[in-house]
């Protein structure tokens, strides 16, 4: 069986609190285990436990779910950007797979809550990795 760690921004916890749900739907959907569930304070922090969750030899891959919303600045970019790359590090560095469920930038808070099902697409990727490499 697949053993999933699962990382939950808690910014935007109206969003992200649903996007978890969403993830757990498809880990029970899709016969998995989500072995852990790590709370970070936002997106920007998923980076760190996505990595420590990674090197757990239990856990064969992990999905990561969040939401960035536009403010007044270009905030949501650079945030959005460091935590994409940052997590394609992990993966790349700890050879598993690290999936980005995370929504935005440019997004209005109605536009997050429209787009929830990213944490069910996050899973799914995340199993669909697991299953397509040897």
């Amino acid at each position: 069986m697949v053993n999933l760690g699962l990382v939950v921004a808690e910014f935007n916890a109206s969003v992200t609190e649903r996007m978890a749900e969403a993830a757990a739907d498809a880990a029970a959907d899709r016969g998995v285990d989500i072995g852990e569930t790590v709370h970070v304070p936002g997106v920007y922090d998923s980076p760190l436990a996505a990595d420590r969750l990674a090197r757990r030899e239990e856990i064969d891959a992990v999905a990561v779910v969040g939401a960035v919303v536009t403010g007044d600045t270009d905030h949501d970019q650079v945030i959005s950007d460091a935590t994409a790359e940052s997590l394609q590090s992990v993966g790349l560095d700890r050879d598993t797979p690290v999936t980005f469920g995370v929504t935005g930038p440019g997004q209005s808070g109605a536009e997050a809550r429209e787009r929830v099902d990213k944490g069910a697409a996050a899973v799914d990727a995340a199993v669909d990795l697991v299953e397509a490499l040897p």
